[in-house]
């Protein structure tokens, strides 16, 4: 290598030795460790009123959730004085190690010294910063040690209240309304494959769950004028295309399709009493979780986890609903769900009230 080589050579060696340097001011510190604790302390302390902000927009079920986050801020109060201990003490030894070594590199850098003569310092340098970034990797790694299943657990728990703030949200925009003490459960961005797969021309929307009934609205922007294939005008189309009672439903299936089987899709097969016998729905959440979800729903499993209380009398009207029309005497055949004001009998066409 030519002497004209070698030092610019050199001369790269030492800026990225420097860069290192200057990363370093910030990784011994545990920077990233620091705001990662209180990013996981704000999500902690802030679960309860998220979960109290759920009850007063209608979430009734999961009464469990409160004590989550109860168990989850005790929890936090007893591991986080020992983290952060951890990481003062730590980073304080790594930063007193790494003082010595900024001296040596603006040292190096400020000689003018023969190229050849500088290469075994800056070998030795070298070795010593790759050693120090060794142990911020080493202290990380053993911090998130002492959090990292705690961490997991409120993760997963901040992701479920997400989709119920979404769902809460889509549903105060909904074209339609929920019935009386009828509560939302899940909701999901989709789009009903009326063919079985998805194509451009089939609706996309918000397929909802609640403890009665699961509904598709669709809801997207579609164009409505074009300038050389170029959309230049839309309007939003927001109706609820379907929906059917829970007890109706006889059978759901998870499916995975499209490219390399990344899309989940979920099958579900309907009854008598529903104009149709199978829909095939392309969700943007786990098709097997919605297959639970359904089940746990028809079951009725969610009553059992209601933090809102259904209104007796509400209930009562289903429990007293007729069996057999007053007018002709022709059998109801109807699911009547909770919140009904009246139904129709399908034989001499007269309401009745509940």
């Amino acid at each position: 290598m030519s002497n004209q080589s070698l030092a610019e050579q050199v001369k790269s060696d030492i800026q990225s030795l420097q860069s290192s340097s200057r990363d370093l001011q910030t990784s011994v510190r545990l920077t990233d460790i620091r705001d990662g604790l209180e990013d996981l302390g704000t999500s902690v302390n802030g679960m309860d009123r998220r979960i109290e902000s759920l009850r007063e927009r209608g979430y009734a079920f999961e009464k469990e959730l409160e004590e989550t986050a109860a168990d989850f801020e005790k929890e936090w109060a007893g591991i986080v004085p020992n983290l952060e201990a951890q990481i003062e003490k730590e980073a304080s030894v790594m930063e007193r190690s790494l003082r010595p070594l900024e001296a040596q590199i603006a040292g190096l850098a400020g000689e003018s010294g023969a190229p050849a003569a500088l290469q075994p310092r800056l070998s030795k340098l070298k070795a010593q910063v790759e050693s120090l970034e060794g142990r911020v990797e080493a202290a990380e790694r053993s911090i998130r040690g002492g959090y990292d299943q705690f961490s997991s657990d409120v993760q997963k728990v901040k992701n479920h209240l997400t989709k119920l703030e979404w769902m809460l949200t889509e549903l105060s925009e909904a074209s339609f309304e929920l019935l009386a003490t009828e509560s939302g459960i899940m909701a999901v961005k989709a789009v009903w494959a009326k063919g079985g797969k998805q194509t451009k021309n089939d609706p996309e929307g918000v397929l909802y769950l609640t403890d009665q009934r699961i509904l598709f609205e669709q809801k997207e922007k579609v164009t409505t004028k074009k300038v050389l294939f170029v959309a230049t005008e839309k309007k939003l189309v927001q109706d609820l295309l379907w929906e059917a009672p829970l007890a109706l439903i006889e059978e759901t299936k998870a499916r995975k399709d499209g490219f390399l089987n990344k899309d989940d899709y979920i099958e579900v097969r309907f009854g008598s009493g529903v104009p149709f016998d199978l829909l095939h729905i392309h969700i943007w959440q786990s098709g097997d979780e919605w297959k639970a979800l359904l089940k746990r729903a028809k079951g009725k499993e969610f009553d059992g986890t209601r933090a809102i209380a259904i209104d007796e009398a509400t209930a009562k009207k289903v429990k007293d609903a007729p069996t057999k029309c007053p007018s002709c005497g022709g059998a109801i055949n109807q699911v009547v769900l909770r919140g009904m004001e009246s139904i129709t009998c399908e034989f001499c066409g007269d309401v009745i009230r509940l």
